[in-house]
């Protein structure tokens, strides 16, 4: 039988901005070194994508600080592409919205702002199978390890990271990660320790730079924090010094994981190349959405490589579940109140959803965080 191929013709798509404040403003150590300013809020761009069948598929991307209306504006030019298009025809969908602004570049915000409609039309194709994005894409388990970033920002005081990493413990969550980078590298040591002491030898903790070493101060701190047996140092330096990374990686027991400042899959397949990550941390907003994401994880898992999907852990649980190598997703809580649904923990690791597509819906909160909307026709 053939399949009637104008049941998922795509006839609208819905889009909005949205500006989801924080509880409490976090910096990095981007914010310590004077590069950035503390983060009130995080921008994301939310895309519709319903079709002749009455299939609405969602997806969202998002940014820090800025470039938000850059993305909505972006998203709202290139949309009209789709409409009467087949939904089903992913790849080639990601492709024409690509070349179609191949002059902004095929990396960077004009992928970002792509990605959400990217990620709506996976989620509209699982709806349409009546299965979870995870089972679409093959899932190879039904709950995957995760940890917590959002309670160790560097901002966030020694004693109050380690009373909220006891507390993410006590949720559900199985491993902790500190923020560092700080220019003092003894408040980087001393808060490792306190938190190593707390929460015992047993609990995995990982330790962020957020790109702010240079090549000595990252490979001296990366020897004195091999006494702490951490789980990983994620970007001990600038996201794209590959070469300095893959140097360190090789120096140091402790795994080097990176990528989730990369926007592209070439910019992943040279970092692979060069050996500059234990293990990989691509985020499929930032490269384009889950059509990128999927080519990524393929150079990696070729060469053996872990994945530790950045931020969005409602996208990437679908994604790491996916994965053959066994990953991990990173738990933030700072977009939960944009959303209706909440992910489940148990014993250290984040149940994969099982009900059609992402199980995201928008909450009614959201509304009075609604910067622009537009509808696509």
């Amino acid at each position: 039988m053939v399949a009637d191929r104008s049941a998922s013709r795509i006839d609208a798509i819905r889009l909005a901005l949205y500006g989801v404040p924080l509880r409490t403003p976090a910096g990095d150590a981007k914010v310590f070194t004077g590069r950035q300013r503390l983060l009130d809020r995080v921008a994301v761009l939310a895309a519709e994508v319903m079709t002749a069948d009455g299939v609405v598929g969602f997806g969202f991307s998002y940014a820090l600080r800025a470039g938000g209306p850059a993305m909505f504006a972006y998203a709202r030019e290139v949309g009209p592409l789709l409409i009467g298009e087949d939904a089903a025809d992913i790849e080639r969908l990601w492709d024409k919205l690509v070349w179609h602004g191949a002059s902004m570049g095929r990396s960077g915000l004009a992928l970002q702002a792509l990605a959400a409609l990217d990620i709506a039309l996976w989620d509209g194709k699982a709806k349409r199978a009546g299965w979870s994005v995870a089972r679409l894409l093959g899932a190879h388990r039904e709950e995957v390890r995760c940890y917590n970033t959002s309670g160790g920002y560097l901002t966030t005081p020694a004693e109050e990271a380690v009373a909220n990493a006891q507390a993410s413990l006590a949720r559900g969550v199985g491993g902790i990660k500190l923020k560092v980078g700080h220019p003092d590298a003894a408040v980087d040591l001393a808060r490792v320790a306190r938190a190593r002491a707390a929460l015992g030898d047993g609990v995995p903790l990982m330790v962020d730079a957020n790109g702010q070493w240079d090549r000595v101060t990252a490979l001296r701190l990366g020897r004195r924090l091999e006494e702490f047996d951490l789980t990983w140092i994620e970007e001990p330096l600038d996201a794209y010094d590959a070469e300095g990374q893959a140097a360190l990686a090789a120096a140091l027991d402790t795994p080097i994981s990176t990528g989730e400042m990369l926007t592209s899959v070439s910019e992943h397949a040279h970092l692979i190349a060069l050996g500059g990550a234990d293990i990989l941390q691509p985020d499929a907003p930032r490269v384009g959405g889950i059509t990128p994401f999927l080519r990524i994880a393929a150079l990696a898992d070729e060469r053996g490589i872990p994945l530790a999907p950045h931020f969005v852990m409602e996208i990437h649980i679908h994604l790491a579940a996916a994965q053959r190598r066994e990953p991990w997703v990173e738990h933030f809580d700072w977009l939960e109140p944009l959303f209706n649904e909440r992910l489940a923990l148990r014993a250290g690791r984040m149940l994969v959803p099982t009900a059609p597509g992402l199980d995201l819906t928008i909450s009614a909160e959201a509304a009075a965080w609604r910067e622009a909307e537009a509808e696509l026709r």
